[in-house]
């Protein structure tokens, strides 16, 4: 089999083979050079240019070791070479659905990038590729590891508590952006990784040696740092917020069309915008002049039943920030409300080999002696996601006023 080695400045060496280098070659995969891992986070860390593209290869790299170490477990001598094939293929092109500037387009209502993926998968060049070397149904085996949904054993190195794609992220996105927070036991996690028999299903999942808990540990709580000090910078969800009323305003005068926006790198939709509709907003994001922080106010110290709308309801939240705008003498666009849309923070749930050799599944709930993840999880939550009020220029205004008109608005 032939190999090509490609250097990588978290990972070193990557070992990719002669089918992974044809799915890089495809269109499909190309363009993921062109849209940055943590969107518009550059303008805060300079060094977070880095893209889909490398990320999808350092996920693939991580796969092919964590399955050679799998495949040198007595247990694990089952995994044929075109399984091994196909959660490789899944790893490299579990992104190939993604927006322009990351995720911030789904939080105004597009479709998930794992949805837009299908059609890139499962159709045209990419498909073409995996059916002659794998099988005709490995684009759906692809596919369905990618949402979660596969039957196979190996589901949880690509989505789960402890997937690949977690890890290489973390791993990169703290390097690139020269932070000590994603610090991870990379050699720790995945030499614990087991194949073992899921007590709850009975069917072969994968699981985590118990010795390597501490280390599990050390992945969530890096996780919740890079929340907390990254990818929820105020600065950078100003810029987030700025993007998607842009974004939001264009559709709606029917500037780019939302079937459309998956096909574009960032460069290029922020190219059409800027020749079709340059608008004030865009200037000032092209610029930097990001919206200051005219309000602000932690989760712990909201009702989230009666501000959850903000991060969900695209419309309502227009139509607010139209009307507080007015009424604080700002035009339309001029303040924006930003509450990041709530993900899983310290999300567990995977089979634990014992010492003892019996296999438990460790939820949030914990163990004697481990962490109680869930009232913790809460806890950290509440510390990492604001709700923020953000306007063009210096505004003065009223925070009680204002949050009592946003808990009011139901």
């Amino acid at each position: 089999m032939h190999f090509e080695i490609l250097r990588d400045p978290v990972w070193n060496n990557i070992r990719v083979d002669e089918l992974t280098l044809n799915l890089v070659d495809t269109e499909v995969f190309q363009r993921l050079r062109y849209v940055r891992q943590l969107g518009w986070t550059y303008l805060v860390y300079p060094g977070a240019t880095h893209s889909r593209f490398e990320h999808a290869l350092g996920t693939h790299h991580l796969s092919r070791r964590t399955l050679a170490l799998l495949c040198e477990a007595e247990d694990a001598a089952s995994i044929s070479e075109e399984e091994q094939a196909i959660v490789r293929s899944a790893a490299l092109l579990h992104d190939v659905g993604h927006y322009p500037f990351s995720h911030a387009l789904e939080e105004i209502g597009a479709l998930h990038h794992e949805a837009v993926a299908r059609p890139l998968i499962t159709e045209g060049s990419v498909a073409s590729l995996l059916s002659s070397k794998l099988g005709k149904d490995a684009p759906v085996r692809v596919f369905d590891l990618i949402r979660g949904q596969s039957e196979s054993a190996l589901q949880g190195l690509i989505s789960g508590s402890l997937d690949l794609d977690k890890i290489e992220y973390l791993k990169r996105d703290a390097f690139m952006c020269g932070v000590p927070y994603g610090e991870i036991d990379v050699d720790r996690l995945t030499n614990s990784l087991v194949l073992v028999d899921d007590p709850e299903t009975g069917r072969r999942a994968i699981g985590v040696q118990e010795k390597a808990l501490s280390a599990l540990e050390s992945l969530l709580f890096a996780k919740y740092q890079m929340y907390r000090n990254v990818y929820w910078h105020h600065a950078v969800r100003s810029a987030t917020a700025m993007y998607k009323r842009l974004v939001e305003d264009a559709v709606e005068a029917g500037v780019v069309g939302v079937q459309s926006l998956a096909r574009y790198t960032d460069e290029g939709l922020m190219h059409r915008l800027e020749t079709a509709w340059p608008t004030p907003l865009l200037v000032a994001l092209k610029e930097r002049r990001l919206y200051k922080r005219a309000a602000e106010w932690p989760a712990a110290e909201l009702d989230d039943d009666r501000v959850e709308w903000i991060a969900s309801d695209r419309k309502r939240v227009a139509e607010k920030e139209n009307e507080l705008a007015k009424e604080l003498g700002l035009a339309p666009g001029e303040l924006l409300l930003d509450y990041p849309t709530k993900t899983q923070m310290l999300g567990l749930d995977i089979p634990v080999l014992r010492r003892s050799g019996k296999v438990e599944r460790l939820t949030g709930e914990g163990w004697i002696g481990t962490i109680n993840l869930p009232s913790l999880s809460e806890e950290l939550y509440k510390s990492a996601r604001w709700l923020r009020v953000f306007t063009a220029k210096r505004t003065s205004l009223d925070p009680r006023r204002i949050r009592e008109a946003l808990e009011q608005s139901r």
